[in-house]
């Protein structure tokens, strides 16, 4: 029976992450841990992880190194990497561990948009599914694996973004690395303000330039002037 320490890097992000450690809290089966690497060592979000009795972790504001930093500290048998304006299915961490039991050395959620949805998110998810069956499922996914299985695949890279990359691709050659059927609700507040097609394309474009050796800094530059 695998523990799972769950790991959330944050920016700014107080209000989600808070509905994130309620969700946590109140499933069926609990977690181990909670750790929060907080990349804007933000007051407010320490008292927050301090009323849901999550473990506070200032890091810096840099993803690839929050996650690093996160499971450097984390004490589980598996780790769950989650983004703090996730929403949860009812009962992942049965989910998470049945595959595990079963062999997988880890795996993702089904990537779902949440509410409020528009008749583009049916075409863009199926798209999604077929994208992470063939190339790399992102963090927005949930990704879990083996605490072992994490280490021998280098972890995270230190990057801004795309930093699990190079981990997914090195867990896939360890085993099973399994699409779960349960879904992971992803806030689809981007895509609602910069347009369902537009915001595809924009992170399409990202995706090929890291593909052809575009520097990560770079990109990262990029996608957060448009998200933020």
């Amino acid at each position: 029976m695998s523990s799972f320490s769950v790991i959330i890097p944050c920016y700014h992000d107080e209000a989600r992450l808070a509905n994130l450690l309620d969700q946590l809290r109140n499933l069926p089966l609990r977690p181990a841990e909670v750790v929060v690497v907080d990349g804007a060592d933000n007051q407010a979000c320490r008292d927050i992880c301090h009323r849901h009795s999550a473990r506070w972790l200032a890091g810096e504001p840099c993803r690839g190194r929050q996650l690093l930093a996160g499971a450097a500290l984390a004490q589980g048998d598996a780790l769950w990497f989650l983004h703090a304006d996730s929403r949860l299915p009812p009962d992942p961490i049965t989910a998470m561990r049945l595959a595990i039991e079963r062999g997988a050395v880890g795996g993702y959620f089904r990537f779902c948009f949440d509410a409020p949805r528009a008749w583009p998110a049916l075409l863009l998810e199926s798209a999604i599914a077929l994208r992470c069956r063939f190339g790399v499922p992102y963090g927005d996914q949930g990704l879990f694996m083996t605490h072992q299985a994490y280490v021998a695949a280098g972890g995270h890279s230190p990057l801004s973004l795309f930093e699990e990359v190079s981990l997914v691709r090195g867990l896939r050659r360890q085993g099973r690395f399994l699409a779960l059927h349960e879904p992971l609700f992803v806030d689809p507040r981007r895509w609602h303000r910069d347009g369902w097609w537009r915001r595809t394309w924009i992170n399409r474009n990202l995706a090929l330039a890291f593909a052809r050796g575009v520097p990560p800094d770079k990109l990262a530059a990029r996608y957060y002037s448009k998200t933020n």
